[in-house]
């Protein structure tokens, strides 16, 4: 499978709103042509678009507006399905004129921030746990969100912290993406400068070790901005093959026998900062080799921004135009119910009681990957909001009291409760019958 890695694209108003006027224009467009001929080259469209964060650059609502129509185009010249587009929340998608002027965001800010450090965690539950402490704390998120719930990747309270999407790669292994928020804490008392003042926490790092499942976390900040730096490094580096970051806006790999890190350049940077460098990232990621000599083979292609003449060229890799890692993949031996012939195991199969299934939103998420489920949730979502309600009503989907939830929220829930209660086909008539009407 073929990824594409961007980040930090800072669509910014008004200049987003009038192309022939916008100077940042130029190097997406640039983008867009190189990225048609890196993919011929390789022989395959990109399989998925994964995008770091600072899609807007103050958050407002008109600037996702114009990032919408470029993803389009960006997903319709790779080849790639709109449905496996995926967003995470930067800096710059954190509307800090709602924190200065809303004491409750403040205070449920802070109550993280001073935490002890071994309380820290703990307090994050309960604020994010808690609906009128989560409405705060995700309040500066709210256009973000408005945003992000087209691609099912919004955050909101209690389950939805991080989101985690499958896709399958080769020889039965599933590349999880695990789309991680560092945003919780940004904007704090309107400060720009973050480093070493936000949050992960353990609760995006479980990361639990599922057979024949490879970890992808996709983060917008790096995890030396975090106050948890030390445990994100220890939980990811054992759990996770693959990490993206974004924000710094510099490409760099680094290459472990656990895990490959790869940074992106940003798209658009900032014209006037120091070493102006836009680039973006083709990764290509495989599974090769049978039971215990499988391994998870992974090819980075790193462009850049290059001038005179103008244009992208590979970042290179001593005398290589690519970064190239194998991490193994073990296998565990078969499960004892499944060895044949043996007396032992047939009257354990013959005793062993119906496994319970509970819901778990976080599993339903997971299993809710597949292209044409993710294209029912857009479909959902460019219905109208009567629409949207009667569906919800007619299938059951709702709490009353989920009712006064924002939208992204609300049916955010109502379309994982589909997926827990075996009713996405029945969404998916709803949807095409109110298309028609």
């Amino acid at each position: 499978m073929l990824l594409l890695h961007i980040s930090d694209i800072h669509f910014r108003e008004p200049q987003c709103l009038r192309p022939a006027t916008d100077p940042d224009r130029v190097y997406r467009t640039r983008m867009i042509q190189d990225l048609r001929v890196e993919i011929a080259k390789l022989g395959e469209p990109v399989g998925a678009i994964l995008i770091g964060g600072d899609i807007a650059f103050k958050a407002h609502p008109v600037e996702y507006g114009a990032a919408e129509i470029w993803i389009k185009e960006l997903a319709d010249t790779t080849g790639c399905p709109f449905e496996r587009v995926y967003v995470i929340p930067g800096n710059h998608d954190v509307d800090r004129g709602i924190i200065a002027k809303t004491p409750s965001v403040k205070n449920v800010q802070a109550a993280i921030f001073n935490a002890a450090d071994n309380r820290r965690e703990a307090v994050l539950r309960e604020q994010f746990e808690d609906a009128e402490a989560a409405n705060a704390l995700l309040r500066p998120h709210a256009a973000y969100n408005d945003f992000a719930k087209i691609f099912s990747c919004q955050v909101y309270s209690p389950e939805h912290l991080y989101w985690k999407q499958d896709l399958d790669l080769e020889h039965g292994v599933r590349l999880r993406l695990n789309g991680l928020t560092s945003t919780l804490l940004s904007g704090r008392n309107g400060d720009a400068n973050e480093r070493m003042g936000l949050y992960l926490s353990p609760l995006q790092t479980a990361l639990d070790p599922e057979e024949d499942v490879v970890n992808l976390v996709i983060a917008h900040h790096p995890p030396d901005w975090c106050m948890d730096h030390d445990q994100i490094e220890a939980c990811i580096a054992d759990r996770a093959a693959i990490h993206l970051f974004g924000h710094k806006h510099t490409q760099r790999v680094t290459l472990t026998d656990n895990y490959v890190r790869i940074g992106a350049a940003g798209v658009n940077p900032d014209r006037n900062e120091a070493g102006f460098d836009p680039g973006y990232n083709l990764i290509e990621v495989h599974v090769s080799g049978e039971g215990n000599g499988r391994s998870l083979d992974i090819t980075a292609h790193l462009r850049h921004w290059q001038t005179n003449p103008e244009g992208y060229q590979s970042r290179m890799n001593g005398n290589q135009p690519v970064y190239r890692k194998s991490i193994p993949i073990p296998a565990l031996p078969p499960r004892i119910g499944a060895v044949q012939n043996s007396p032992v195991v047939a009257e354990l199969v013959v005793i062993k009681a119906e496994p319970v299934t509970l819901p778990d939103a976080v599993d339903t998420e997971a299993a809710m990957s597949d292209e044409t489920t993710r294209n029912l949730v857009y479909r959902f979502w460019k219905l109208t909001s009567s629409q949207r309600r009667d569906i919800a009503a007619d299938l059951g989907l709702l709490e009353e009291e989920e009712m006064a939830l924002l939208e992204p929220e609300r049916y955010g829930r109502a379309l994982l409760r589909a997926g827990e209660r075996g009713l996405v086909d029945a969404l998916g008539a709803e949807i095409k019958k109110r298309e028609r009407a």
